[in-house]
C-alpha cells in the first residue's frame, strides 16, 4: 500500500513505492443476493486505511465509505439502509498488541455499536444468503 498516484488524499495498492500489507478476510454472512457481506478481517500489518484500500481494490468497498466507496454501483436497498448510519461500516471487534514496555500481550474486545448492530439487523431483513461450507 502506498500513496495513490491519481489522488494524493488516498492510499492505494501500488506496484512501486509502497509498503507490504496483508489482510486476511472471511465472509461471515451475505445479504441481498451478495450486494452486501459481513466480513471478518485479520490484519498481519497495520497500514493506513489498510482494510478500506484492500476491499476497494477488489471491488468490495465498505458501506458508507466516502473516500474509497465508489468502486461499483450499490443495490439501492442496501444503499438506503447504509445511508442511515452516516459513516463507514467498520468496527474493530478485537484489537490486540504486545505492550512496548512490559512485553505483555493485551487484547480488547467490544461488540458492534448500536448503529452497526442496527445495520446488520436491517440487512438481514432484506435477505440473508447462505454461506457455502469450505
Amino acid at each position: 500500500i502506498g500513496r495513490s498516484p491519481t489522488n494524493r488524499k488516498k492510499m492505494a495498492v501500488v506496484t512501486r513505492g509502497g509498503k507490504a500489507a496483508l489482510t486476511r478476510y472471511r465472509t461471515r454472512a451475505r445479504f441481498a443476493g451478495g450486494a452486501a457481506s459481513l466480513l471478518e478481517c485479520r490484519l498481519a500489518t497495520g497500514r493506513t486505511h489498510q482494510i478500506r484500500v484492500h476491499l476497494a481494490h477488489i471491488g468490495h468497498a465498505l458501506l458508507g465509505d466516502p473516500l474509497y466507496g465508489r468502486t461499483r454501483k450499490a443495490d439501492p436497498r442496501v444503499a438506503a439502509v447504509a445511508a442511515g448510519i452516516g459513516r463507514q461500516a467498520l468496527h474493530a471487534n478485537t484489537l490486540g498488541f504486545v505492550h512496548p514496555v512490559s512485553g505483555e500481550h493485551l487484547s480488547f474486545t467490544r461488540p458492534p455499536p448500536a448503529d452497526l448492530a442496527g445495520l446488520l439487523t436491517s440487512l438481514e431483513t432484506l435477505q440473508k444468503d447462505p454461506i457455502p461450507d469450505r
